[in-house]
C-alpha cells in the first residue's frame, strides 16, 4: 500500500492528532450544516467564519489559544445577528450584512497588527487556513467536549428546530420559541464553524459546514439519512484531505507539501459535484415514473 500511504503515515503522532479531530470536527458540521442549510442559513455561516477569523487574529495578538478566539468571536458574531434580528429572512440578510461588513473591517486591522507584531506570515496562514498537523494533542479534550455539547443541544432543540426551520408559521402556531431556539441555534453554528476553523482554516471552514450538507439533500429522502451520510462524507472528506496533504511532501522536491485545506475543499466540491449528477438522475427517474400510468401511485418516487 505504499502507492497509497507514504512511510510513516499512521505511526506519526500529528497525523493521527489531525485524523481525530479532523473526524470530530467533520461530525458536528455536518450535523449542524444540515440545519443550516434547511433553515436557508449558508450566509450567516459564512459571515460567521469571517467572524472567527478576526477572533482567530485577536487571540493571536493576545497570545492565547486561536481555538479560543475561533469560537469566543463566532459567538459574539451571533449575539450580534440575533440583535439585529435573524428571525426573518430579511432581518436574516440584514443582520448578516452588518455584521459581516463590521468582521472583515476587525479582521483587516487584527491582521495588519499581527503582521506588525512578527515579522514572518506564519500566523496569518494559520488563522485563514489552518494547520491541522500542528495542533497538540492536549486540544482533543477541549474539541471533544465542545462537540459533545453541541451534538447533545442539537438532539434537545431538534423537533423545534427542524419544524421551524420548515415553516416559521407552522412553529409559531405550535407555540415554539422562535427566538430562543434560534439563538440556541446560532451559538451551535458558531462552535461549529470555530472547530472547523482549526482542520480547514477559517476563511474556509464555510465548505466543510456547507458542503457535506448541501451534497446529501439533493440525494436523501429523510433527514436522518440526510444528517447520517453528510457526517460520512464529512469525514471521508477530512480524512482523505488529511492523508493527501501528508503524502504530497514526497512529491516535490523540496517537501514543502500542499495544505490540508487545499485537499479537504476540493473533495467536498467534488462530492457536491458526483450528489449533483445522482440527484438529477434520480429526479428524471422519478418524473418519469409518477407520469406513467402503468405504475402504482406507491411505485412514485420520493419527489
Amino acid at each position: 500500500m505504499h502507492w497509497i500511504f507514504e512511510p510513516g503515515l499512521f505511526s506519526n503522532d500529528s497525523v493521527r492528532t489531525a485524523l481525530l479531530l479532523g473526524a470530530m470536527v467533520s461530525v458536528v458540521s455536518a450535523t449542524v450544516g444540515v440545519f443550516t442549510v434547511l433553515r436557508g442559513q449558508s450566509f450567516a455561516g459564512h459571515a460567521l467564519t469571517d467572524v472567527a477569523t478576526a477572533g482567530g487574529a485577536a487571540a493571536s495578538l493576545a497570545a492565547v489559544s486561536p481555538l479560543v478566539g475561533f469560537i469566543g468571536g463566532g459567538i459574539v458574531g451571533a449575539g450580534a445577528m440575533d440583535a439585529i434580528g435573524v428571525q426573518r429572512v430579511k432581518g436574516r440578510d440584514i443582520a448578516t450584512g452588518v455584521v459581516l461588513g463590521a468582521a472583515m473591517g476587525l479582521t483587516a486591522l487584527f491582521l495588519y497588527l499581527v503582521t506588525l507584531q512578527s515579522a514572518t506570515t506564519g500566523a496569518t496562514q494559520l488563522i485563514l487556513f489552518g494547520s491541522v498537523f500542528t495542533v497538540a494533542p492536549s486540544t482533543l479534550p477541549e474539541v471533544a467536549m465542545l462537540s459533545v455539547v453541541v451534538l447533545v443541544g442539537l438532539v434537545l432543540i431538534r423537533r423545534p428546530l427542524l419544524l421551524s426551520s420548515i415553516s416559521v408559521e407552522l412553529a409559531a402556531a405550535r407555540g415554539i420559541r422562535l427566538r430562543a431556539t434560534g439563538v440556541a441555534f446560532m451559538v451551535m453554528l458558531a462552535v461549529a464553524v470555530g472547530l472547523s476553523a482549526i482542520v480547514i482554516g477559517s476563511i474556509l471552514s464555510t465548505a466543510l459546514l456547507i458542503g457535506p450538507p448541501a451534497s446529501t439533500l439533493k440525494v436523501a429522502s429523510r433527514f436522518m439519512w440526510a444528517v447520517s451520510l453528510a457526517c460520512v462524507l464529512g469525514v471521508v472528506a477530512t480524512g482523505l484531505g488529511i492523508v493527501l496533504a501528508y503524502d504530497s511532501y514526497y512529491w516535490f522536491p523540496s517537501h514543502r507539501g500542499l495544505p490540508v485545506s487545499f485537499f479537504v475543499v476540493s473533495i467536498v466540491v467534488i462530492e457536491f459535484a458526483l450528489a449533483s449528477l445522482v440527484g438529477r438522475r434520480k429526479l428524471a427517474r422519478a418524473v418519469v415514473v409518477q407520469h406513467d400510468p402503468t405504475k402504482a401511485p406507491e411505485q412514485v418516487g420520493w419527489v
